[in-house]
């Protein structure tokens, strides 16, 4: 794997990023190259047909997997949606870039870029439908507290983000890259009841619906009648969602693209049930992850290797052709490219909205050692936002009432253990602890040195105070703003054509620019010299991530007869 860039190199970095952008720009044609499409649902573990559950209805997911690469050990490198993303973004670990706590505006180092900007730089259609939740933003919305109420989508990296974003929108002939984020399984949805969600759904038949009765918890959760309704309540997430893909899947048949479009899908991290989402055990981080590209990738297939979200970005690059950038911290696994199998995956968790914790993983491809940097803090922290899911709500009940049993009060232990090591095979819910376990101690030694070199490699800032990592990336305390986008020549009368070169002062910086009025302009990646051969009022703004953007700036060029 490669090694991490650190802060302190961004200067010779950020010019890395710069030649891997020119580079890519002048490799294979745009016509040569595969469109890919990400499918990236919310909050869901592999509890689909494909994986062997007999409880889920998912039809066409389980017919995506036959017509192409199931991977069972695929994880998130956090179980929480915005650092998670952040990593998918970006191309390096969340706790690299500053953007690990959740609900936070990261300043990322100046060499750092979305993966779509390389795609779009190289002759790409970028789009993203619609989620921007990076802990990165242009232009935050930030309430009395200075808490994220939402955020922008950074400048230059996709030609359309929006609910409406569509491939067909591309010039013709032009590969596109497409990340498309179905959110009906999102552990919002598991706050209405079956018959409340029944009736927003599409795809959701009457004779789809889950039985509570067949439901199979972890043994962790209390087996009561609210506990199983809301986990029917989760299939049937499934199920919609699985309708929403199969109409996906087929816009791509009605385009004709599908022989030549690589689709991954995968979920953004495990489910959005209580010590899943938010936590390092594998029901918060393992993600079913299909991969298709017909006339490639054997139909079918199945691979048991370990694969990373962190993976995923030099991967998608290096299949389209496009030079995989010397910070990115992944390694390549499909493809002419592929890097040899991992050893392990890695994974934090960070502070969550409010809720204060540091925890990372090392996941191999059967153990899991967890350390907890803060044991004195318990697991049952009540976080509001997820004090809303009736699971949770259930299990506490249940707690107070004392009926629960075993596994099941494990959580509502007054502190953690400094340490834990499972066996994923043999206790594949992560219940029996085995760090003090005699005979495993120097299997502990080793995953502890390995999370140990792991942190140091890759410049892990989740030990760094907030405050001190806040005060490091705006040292004012304030937003930067990018500088002004400077164009030369400035405009004026002209008989030939003549090439227009934008230059910004700002380190890390992206331009774009658009060439016609009004909000709706089309804003076009500055990747070089823009060529007038027209009469042409020529708009320019010039961002970086975790700055805002500059005013615009604009210059009049004006054909003479």
């Amino acid at each position: 794997m490669r090694k991490a860039g650190v802060i302190s190199l961004c200067v010779l970095a950020w010019a890395l990023v710069h030649a891997a952008v020119s580079a890519s720009h002048r490799q294979a044609t745009p016509a040569a190259r595969p469109n890919i499409l990400w499918i990236l649902i919310e909050d869901a573990s592999p509890d689909i047909g494909a994986y062997g559950d007999r409880y889920a209805r998912t039809p066409r997911l389980d017919r995506l997997a036959q017509e192409g690469v199931r991977f069972t050990r695929a994880f998130s490198t956090a179980p929480v949606c915005a650092p998670s993303r952040s990593t998918l973004f970006a191309g390096m670990y969340a706790s690299s870039i500053g953007t690990l706590h959740m609900r936070s505006t990261g300043v990322p180092p100046p060499y750092v870029k979305g993966v779509g900007e390389y795609l779009r730089a190289a002759g790409y259609f970028t789009l993203n439908r619609s989620k921007t939740d990076y802990n990165i933003s242009a232009t935050p919305t930030e309430d009395s507290n200075g808490g994220v109420l939402s955020q922008t989508v950074p400048l230059g990296v996709w030609d359309e983000s929006g609910p409406d974003a569509h491939w067909r929108h591309r010039a013709a002939g032009q590969p596109f890259f497409a990340v498309v984020s179905p959110q009906v399984t999102h552990e919002s949805r598991l706050f209405r009841s079956a018959d409340e969600f029944a009736k927003e759904a599409v795809h959701l038949k009457t004779a789809d619906r889950h039985d509570p009765a067949g439901a199979i918890l972890p043994p962790y959760y209390p087996d009561t009648p609210t506990a199983r309704a809301n986990w029917a309540r989760y299939y049937d997430a499934w199920t919609e969602v699985d309708g929403q893909v199969a109409d996906l899947l087929a816009e791509l048949d009605q385009d004709g693209l599908t022989n030549n479009t690589i689709v991954f899908f995968a979920s953004d991290h495990g489910r959005g049930f209580p010590r899943a989402k938010r936590w390092a055990y594998d029901s918060g981080i393992r993600v079913p992850f299909i991969a298709r590209w017909p006339g490639h990738l054997m139909p079918g297939s199945v691979r048991e290797d370990l694969v990373s979200f962190i993976d995923l970005p030099p991967t998608t690059l290096s299949l389209a052709g496009v030079a995989v950038p010397k910070h990115f911290q992944g390694q390549v696994f499909l493809g002419p490219g592929a890097a040899r199998a991992r050893d392990y995956v890695y994974v934090h968790r960070d502070r969550m909205d409010a809720v204060p914790d540091t925890i990372r993983a090392v996941r191999g491809p059967r153990y899991k050692y967890i350390r907890n940097f803060h044991p004195e803090l318990p697991y049952a922290q009540r976080l509001e936002y997820a004090e809303q899911v009736p699971m949770l709500q259930e299990w506490r009940r249940a707690f107070t009432s004392g009926l629960l049993r075993g596994p099941q009060l494990q959580f509502f232990a007054p502190t953690k253990p400094r340490e834990e090591l499972y066996d994923t095979d043999t206790d594949p819910h992560e219940v029996k602890n085995l760090a003090d376990v005699a005979s495993e101690r120097p299997r502990l030694e080793a995953m502890r040195a390995e999370l140990d070199r792991w942190m140091k490699e890759t410049g892990d800032l989740g030990l760094v105070p907030e405050a001190e990592l806040k005060s490091r990336m705006r040292p004012t305390g304030t937003w930067s703003t990018a500088a002004a986008p400077v164009i030369t020549p400035a405009g004026g009368v002209f008989e030939r054509t003549v090439a227009v070169h934008v230059t910004c002062a700002t380190e890390g910086h992206t331009i774009v620019y658009a060439t016609q009025p009004g909000s709706g302009a089309r804003w076009n990646l500055y990747t070089g010299p823009i060529t007038m051969r027209e009469s042409t009022l020529l708009r320019t703004k010039c961002g970086r991530l975790g700055f805002r953007d500059s005013d615009e700036v604009q210059a009049k060029f004006d054909r003479r007869p």
